[in-house]
């Protein structure tokens, strides 16, 4: 509700029509798909008591959880460039964030996401599974379902996964180096409020891109079977469930501008209403 909440808002609100709300926008369309791959049919196995999905169903799950969760990880790297013009080269903010390269920054996160997806959903397809069909998550995960293979084919996967690891790596040295450009800057300027607003908008999204890339990296870079599937569960729930849980607490409840605009979207209601 908070991430739709968030869309909602700016794609009414003109006064939101800028880069950085634009992008927000695209993370809560990425956040409220990410959860609606898992919760729902963990949540009707629960209320229907079965803890089943079929060959087809859990394919599905692989390819649009990766899917997503890879475009919201490309989309967190595109914000922290974005903040990286705006507060270190703020005069040249509107001519590098115009509106055409906003788009093809923000296409280039989702078809890396459907990129990545497709190179680990298409080694999945190719995997034999031999040793039964238990899989001891509450969706489908790579890391759990390579415990069910029996082949060498499953080495192909882990190339994959080293790969996307590393893609992941790389794009975080990369927002380590705008951050620190950020942090530097901010703490040269001379108004506390300035300091405080800089810094207000920028470690919501660290505090994010941390928990999704330290809890991803564990739950795909580990070995198989040297941490209990009650640990699994938990790294599981971090990196697919927390961040789109945080992403309208940390954009929305924390942000002036946003809370403004849905009082006046409330009072415009309320208004037609009466």
């Amino acid at each position: 509700m908070g991430n739709l909440l968030i869309i909602t808002v700016i794609a009414l609100d003109h006064h939101l029509h800028t880069p950085m709300y634009f992008f927000l926008m695209n993370l809560s369309i990425i956040d409220v798909g990410s959860i609606s791959v898992t919760v729902p049919k963990s949540m009707a196995n629960s209320l229907m008591n079965t803890r089943s999905i079929s060959y087809a169903g859990c394919v599905t799950q692989v390819f649009f959880l990766l899917f997503l969760l890879g475009a919201d990880f490309f989309l967190l790297t595109v914000m922290a460039y974005d903040r990286y013009v705006a507060i270190c080269q703020p005069l040249h903010y509107e001519r590098v964030m115009n509106r055409g390269a906003c788009v093809q920054m923000a296409a280039g996160a989702w078809a890396s996401g459907v990129l990545i997806s497709f190179l680990h959903t298409r080694n999945m397809l190719a995997i034999s599974f031999c040793r039964g069909n238990k899989v001891d998550q509450f969706f489908c995960e790579i890391p759990q379902l390579l415990k069910l293979t029996c082949s060498d084919s499953y080495l192909t996967e882990t190339g994959v996964i080293l790969f996307s690891v590393g893609l992941a790596l790389c794009c975080s040295v990369f927002i380590i180096v705008s951050y620190v450009q950020i942090i530097s800057t901010v703490l040269k300027i001379l108004s506390e409020q300035g300091r405080y607003k800089a810094f207000s908008t920028c470690l919501p999204h660290l505090t994010v891109l941390s928990l999704l890339v330290c809890t991803g990296c564990f739950a795909y870079m580990k070995r198989l079977s040297s941490t209990t599937s009650q640990l699994d569960l938990v790294v599981a729930v971090f990196y697919s469930m927390l961040p789109p849980v945080m992403n309208p607490i940390n954009y929305s409840m924390r942000n002036k501008e946003i809370k403004a605009s849905v009082w006046k979207l409330t009072g415009w209601w309320l208004s037609t209403e009466n």
